[in-house]
């Protein structure tokens, strides 16, 4: 992948949040394209390529996902659950950054398979400084496997 940018699905209703995600992670200038959609529906669909997302070239699959777990449609645990029980899918990274700090939301979480699990924080310098070190880590830091 070296040069590629790498892809981030980003699922999450709260268009701040998706705005922070977006400018820590270009901040970083790290080689990524952030996509972001609203609900887990789209979500669904997106992976799927269906309905407006059926374009491989504008819409490609993830190397990574940013998943909300409260959200419009279907809720973030059941994408997580369709995501890591699909084999074309499973390999892909998901990270729950969710305000839940539910022990049973954590818990459920890990059982469907997540990566991560991130609260995040109220307070917006914590929040940037924490999506500062998840883009390193995961934008920097992490290995993906060569397709083909």
């Amino acid at each position: 992948m070296v040069g590629e940018p790498i892809v981030i699905l980003v699922v999450e209703d709260d268009p701040a949040h998706v705005e922070i995600i977006r400018r820590n992670f270009g901040a970083s200038r790290l080689a990524n394209r952030i996509i972001s959609v609203e609900d887990g529906q789209a979500a669904l669909d997106y992976l799927n390529r269906q309905g407006e997302y059926n374009n491989a070239d504008k819409f490609p699959m993830p190397n990574l996902i940013l998943l909300d777990l409260r959200l419009p449609k279907v809720d973030g645990l059941e994408v997580l659950r369709v995501i890591k029980s699909d084999p074309k899918l499973t390999t892909i990274p998901v990270v729950i950054l969710t305000t839940s700090a539910a022990e049973t939301d954590m818990v459920k979480a890990y059982e469907h398979h997540a990566n991560s699990f991130l609260v995040k924080p109220v307070d917006f310098t914590q929040f940037s400084k924490l999506m500062d070190i998840l883009g390193y880590y995961w934008v920097a830091w992490n290995q993906y496997p060569h397709e083909g």
